[in-house]
């Protein structure tokens, strides 16, 4: 739905023209240890032209299994370089899984699938200690979570005390057995999936763990091109299932840290960091233009977290766009995902068939843009 009226590029990135960190600012905009902090870390045109270069190298890794999907495939690759987790949320057979190889394969990292049942405990997630008999000592087993990219398959399968095993690896980047803490390898990535159409044997996640996904990207069945393209794809294969072995990772793990030490350094101004603050305090009927009887609609909105995730997914988005700045785009375009999860409707909105992406559409066009 277009809320704003469109401009062409030139004038959208005049008009939101940021300057990078390098550039004088006026006294008191931002506080000098900050702008010092900016300048030492400013990004140069080689850093981002390889940056570019990167993230062309991906995509077209995409495109060997992929076909269409662009949102999907572009939310995995900024949650990667926005150091993030991402929950992907679609009925069966839409190419979640095939996605999440896809950016696992491009990069040359550890991959560990895990699929998730009702019976699956946290040792078979984390690891256990076993007795060495030979030794007569414990010895750690670590589990498939520490990997560089972990494919929860179905997370919503898994019971809550399985759940919160994933919580503190997401959130700790470590985890514990036996009393040993033990740190996860770096990059660390979760990738989930949830199937929304069936209930029987699933355990809702809670808020504290849907939190801590940067994104939650929903797919739609693809158009009727978008499945023969897909079909023709599979026939010249010859396979249904790709072949990882075929496929040379066209990024390594110093390149992916490459690019999550650079999309930290893309600068951010502070009427971009406000409206960030302006969309999340919206959600919770707060901010400076609150949504008239969005306390009827929504139960319970955004936390903080959501704005580090706006701010987060838009420094990756500008670099992967080739710029060293965020403009107002970077926000919007992965509002719904950032917020999509994060806002709780009341039943008064479910019964009147109000979805969250209408209330994200309201609160959008209710916070202006800077």
């Amino acid at each position: 739905m277009a809320i704003f009226p469109s401009r062409s590029s030139s004038d959208r990135v005049q008009h939101n023209q940021i300057p990078i960190p390098a550039a004088p600012k006026p006294a008191g905009t931002l506080n000098p240890a900050i702008q010092e902090t900016q300048q030492q870390v400013a990004l140069t045109p080689d850093d981002i032209a390889h940056a570019q270069e990167l993230a062309t190298r991906l995509r077209q890794h995409f495109s060997q299994g992929l076909v269409a999907q662009d949102n999907l495939r572009e939310a995995l690759i900024t949650t990667m370089v926005a150091s993030g987790h991402i929950l992907i949320e679609s009925v069966p057979g839409l190419a979640k899984t095939t996605a999440a190889k896809l950016l696992a394969t491009a990069v040359s990292g550890s991959f560990k699938r895990i699929q998730c049942t009702p019976d699956l405990m946290p040792s078979d997630l984390i690891g256990t200690q076993i007795f060495d008999f030979a030794s007569q000592h414990m010895t750690t087993q670590i589990g498939p979570i520490h990997a560089n990219f972990v494919l929860l398959d179905e997370i919503n399968r898994s019971s809550a005390k399985t759940q919160s095993a994933m919580l503190e690896a997401m959130a700790e980047g470590a985890t514990t057995i036996g009393g040993e803490r033990i740190a996860l390898p770096k990059p660390f990535m979760v990738i989930a999936t949830q199937n929304p159409i069936e209930e029987e044997g699933t355990y809702s996640l809670p808020e504290s763990q849907m939190d801590r996904f940067y994104l939650k990207t929903v797919l739609d069945y693809p158009t009727q091109q978008d499945e023969i393209a897909m079909l023709s794809m599979l026939t010249r294969r010859g396979s249904d299932v790709a072949d990882a072995a075929d496929m040379k990772p066209p990024l390594s793990i110093g390149d992916v840290e490459f690019l999550r030490r650079s999309a930290r350094q893309v600068h951010v101004s502070q009427p971009i960091m406000q409206y960030a603050v302006q969309l999340t305090q919206t959600s919770r009927g707060e901010g400076p233009k609150p949504i008239q009887g969005i306390e009827s609609l929504v139960r319970l909105g955004a936390s903080p977290r959501a704005s580090i995730a706006l701010i987060r997914i838009g420094q990756a988005s500008a670099l992967l766009s080739g710029r060293d700045y965020v403009i107002p785009e970077d926000i919007k375009s992965f509002a719904h995902d950032v917020f999509r999860h994060r806002i709780l409707l009341t039943f008064e909105a479910l019964g009147d068939s109000i979805s969250v992406d209408q209330v994200i559409d309201s609160m959008i066009e209710a916070v202006p843009v800077p």
